[in-house]
């Protein structure tokens, strides 16, 4: 499996995971002309991409869906409801359940707490790898631990610092409490935890996903993280940031 976060925030987010016959990305929020620039920095002609997974309808997740779709026709897969929340003319796109198989690549989705009608966190499993992708989320629904546990690489949110957040004379008080609400986004405390509870021996790489520009710092997130871990006692620490418009590390693990 290989993965790499090619941008991260409230200005667009994509990801790219490789399978052994599948190449996939996770929402389009960047342009297409970013996209392609970034995917080929990698090693990939952008007509190799198969296969699209959309968490959601926000347009930092969907902006350069449309063109890119068009361009190099990969299967879409997203809920009807999102698909209509999208309101996007596209070609190719099918409506994904809870589970679903794609070839050898075993799909789950993860339902997330956000201020749209519809909105998936992801589990992508092949051989025993995983990679789970949750952003745009106010909590993570007990239900879902036993699933998300263990896993071989997480892209998950670390959106903002309360405090940060709180004290920001830019934000509208309307504004901080959706934030800060059950659909709105993760704090750092809040992803700390939840990684506190996911991260386990077979898990080999995290990335801190979703930061605010303006409400935290990657240091902030870094920290609370390993304090978090440090304090049950677990021992991880490859751990990476990532950033808008910025390309992370290229995570390879067979």
């Amino acid at each position: 499996m290989r993965v790499c976060v090619l941008s991260s925030g409230s200005k667009g987010n994509c990801s790219y995971i490789e399978t052994k016959n599948h190449k996939i990305l996770i929402d389009i929020g960047n342009s297409c002309a970013y996209v392609e620039r970034s995917l080929r920095s990698i090693g990939i002609d952008s007509d190799e991409i198969d296969t699209i997974l959309i968490t959601h309808a926000h347009i930092d997740h969907v902006a350069g869906l449309r063109v890119f779709a068009k361009k190099h026709k990969p299967n879409i897969y997203m809920t009807e409801k999102i698909y209509k929340e999208c309101n996007l003319m596209l070609e190719n796109v099918f409506d994904i359940p809870a589970y679903y198989e794609i070839d050898d690549v075993k799909i789950t989705s993860i339902k997330t707490s956000h201020d749209v009608d519809d909105s998936n966190g992801y589990i992508i499993e092949e051989d025993g790898l995983s990679c789970v992708y949750i952003t745009d989320t106010g909590y993570i629904n007990k239900r879902y631990f036993k699933k998300l546990y263990d896993k071989t690489i997480y892209i998950f949110e670390s959106n903002h610092d309360p405090e940060m957040l709180m004290n920001n004379p830019n934000y509208p008080h309307h504004t901080k409490i959706r934030i800060l609400g059950d659909t709105g986004h993760l704090s750092n405390q809040d992803s700390a935890y939840y990684m506190s509870e996911f991260i386990g021996p077979n898990t080999k790489k995290v990335y801190l996903a979703h930061l605010s520009e303006q409400n935290n710092t990657s240091e902030l997130a870094l920290n609370t993280l390993k304090k978090e871990l440090k304090s049950k006692n677990i021992k991880f620490n490859n751990i990476e940031i990532t950033f808008q418009n910025e390309l992370s590390e290229v995570f390879v693990y067979d």
